[in-house]
C-alpha cells in the first residue's frame, strides 16, 4: 500500500468515526436543533478559516459571483440537511436514522438523472429495489423502548427528507468543479450561520461549561476537522475505496447508540438496515449482478 493510500484511508477511517459520534454529542447538548447547527456553523467555520489562511487556500480568485451563490445554495441545502437528521435523532434513534440517511445514494441517483442526465442502469434500479425493501422493513417494525409510533414514523420521514437535502447540496458541489472543498465548506457553514443567527440568537445562549464543550466540539471536530480530513482522503482515495470506507459511519453511529443509550435493533430492523446498506454499497462501488463479489466467486468456481 503506497503512503497516499496509507494516509487517504486513516483520514477517511477518522473521519467517518467522527461522524457516527455526532449523535451523542447532539443529544447530550440538551439544546433546540436550530441551536446546535448555528453552534456547529459558527464554531465549524472559524475552524475552515484558520485552516484555510494557515495553508494559504484561500484565494480570492476563486470566488466569483457563481461560485459564491452556488456554494451559499448548497449551504442552504446542508444545513437543511443537518436540521432534519438532527430532529430525527430523538425520534427514531440515532441508529435508524442514521440507516435511513444512508439512502441518500439514490437521491443523489434521481437528482442527478433529472438535472445532469445522467443514465439509470438496470443495476442501479436493482438497487434501489433492494433499499427500498429494506425502507419498508424499517418502517413496519415497531418501536422499542420510550419511542411513540407516531414520532418513530416523524423520525423516518424526517431522515428522508435530510437524505434528500443532502443528495441536493452534492449535486450543487458537482456544479463547482474546479474550486477548491475547502472554501465550498466555509462558504457553506457562513451562509448557515447566517440563515440560524435570527432564530439561535431569539432563544437562552447555552449555560454552563458542558454544553458549551459539546457545541464547540460539534462544529471544530464533527465540522471543521471532519471536512478536512475527509477532503483529504477523497483527494487521495479512489473511488471505491472512498465508498467502501463511508460504511463506518453508519456502524459507529449504531454502536454508539448502543453503546451510550441502549438502543437495540429488532431483527426485521437489522435485516432492512443491511439491505439499505448492501444496496448503498452496491451503488457506490458499482456492483452489477455479475460482479457481485458472492455471485462472482461463484461464477468463477463453477467456470474452474
Amino acid at each position: 500500500m503506497d503512503r497516499d493510500l496509507r494516509r487517504g484511508s486513516a483520514e477517511m477511517t477518522a473521519a467517518m468515526l467522527i461522524s457516527g459520534t455526532i449523535g451523542w454529542f447532539v443529544l447530550m447538548s440538551g439544546q433546540p436543533v436550530t441551536g446546535v447547527v448555528f453552534w456547529r456553523c459558527i464554531f465549524g467555520a472559524l475552524t475552515l478559516a484558520a485552516f484555510a489562511a494557515l495553508f494559504g487556500l484561500i484565494d480570492l480568485r476563486h470566488l466569483r459571483m457563481k461560485v459564491v451563490a452556488l456554494s451559499a445554495l448548497g449551504g442552504v441545502a446542508i444545513v437543511v440537511n443537518w436540521l432534519l437528521l438532527f430532529a430525527a435523532y430523538p425520534r427514531a434513534s440515532i441508529s435508524i436514522a442514521t440507516m435511513v440517511y444512508n439512502t441518500q445514494p439514490f437521491m443523489l441517483l434521481g437528482l442527478g438523472a433529472l438535472f445532469l442526465g445522467e443514465k439509470i442502469t438496470i443495476s442501479k434500479l436493482f438497487w434501489l429495489s433492494v433499499s427500498f425493501a429494506g425502507m419498508i422493513a424499517i418502517v413496519s417494525a415497531k418501536p422499542t423502548g420510550a419511542f411513540e409510533p407516531s414520532d418513530y414514523l416523524a423520525g423516518i420521514a424526517l431522515s428522508l427528507g435530510a437524505a434528500f437535502f443532502y443528495a441536493i447540496a452534492a449535486i450543487v458541489t458537482k456544479l463547482l468543479k474546479g474550486t477548491p472543498p475547502h472554501l465550498i465548506a466555509l462558504v457553506q457553514v457562513i451562509t448557515g450561520a447566517a440563515m440560524l443567527a435570527p432564530f439561535a440568537l431569539a432563544a437562552p445562549l447555552p449555560q454552563g461549561a458542558l454544553q458549551w464543550t459539546l457545541l464547540i466540539t460539534v462544529g471544530v471536530v464533527h465540522t471543521g476537522i471532519m471536512y478536512i480530513l475527509l477532503y483529504g482522503a477523497i483527494q487521495r482515495l479512489p473511488t471505491h475505496v472512498t465508498g467502501a470506507l463511508s460504511f463506518i459511519y453508519p456502524i459507529a453511529a449504531i454502536l454508539v447508540d448502543r453503546i451510550a443509550f441502549g438502543h437495540a435493533l429488532q431483527p426485521v430492523q437489522i435485516a432492512g438496515s443491511a439491505a439499505i446498506l448492501l444496496a448503498a454499497a452496491g451503488t457506490n462501488l458499482g456492483w452489477t449482478l455479475r460482479s457481485m463479489p458472492l455471485i462472482k466467486q461463484e461464477s468463477e468456481r463453477r467456470a474452474s
